[in-house]
């Protein structure tokens, strides 16, 4: 196994950690902000007014962001880890971890690796 050493690279690893969160986010946050709408209407099932609506999509994609590029990495994946959080805990948590919390649960913990590892040195973040 000594020949794998060559290939050990954490920030490589921190780096595609944040890449596959950006693309998550991003994709779901946007997705959220262009279907107001309907985005509004299921908080609503669950409860929840505008100002949620908002606050979520724009973590999300704004967190996904900062995953993309390192910058203020920490502190969003903090906030996407308690953004799914709550997903899981009101919306598929009945629903059991196969089919139900397991992708959340993913999500909500790879973002808590960067916010306690930080983004590694490949992002605009002057500390890593």
């Amino acid at each position: 196994m000594r020949y794998l050493e060559k290939f050990r690279n954490p920030d490589l690893g921190l780096l595609l950690i944040r890449l596959g969160l950006a693309a998550v986010f991003i994709v779901h946050g946007w997705a959220k902000l262009q279907n107001i709408e309907g985005t509004a209407g299921f908080f609503s099932s669950l409860g929840l007014g505008m100002f949620w609506v908002y606050l979520v999509a724009y973590v999300e994609l704004l967190g996904g962001l900062a995953m993309l590029t390192g910058f203020l990495a920490r502190k969003a994946g903090l906030l996407l880890a308690i953004d799914m959080f709550f997903a899981i805990y009101l919306v598929s948590w009945s629903r059991g971890f196969s089919g139900g919390y397991e992708f959340e649960l993913l999500l909500l913990l790879t973002s808590l690796a960067i916010f306690l590892s930080g983004p590694g040195k490949y992002s605009l973040s002057k500390k890593y």
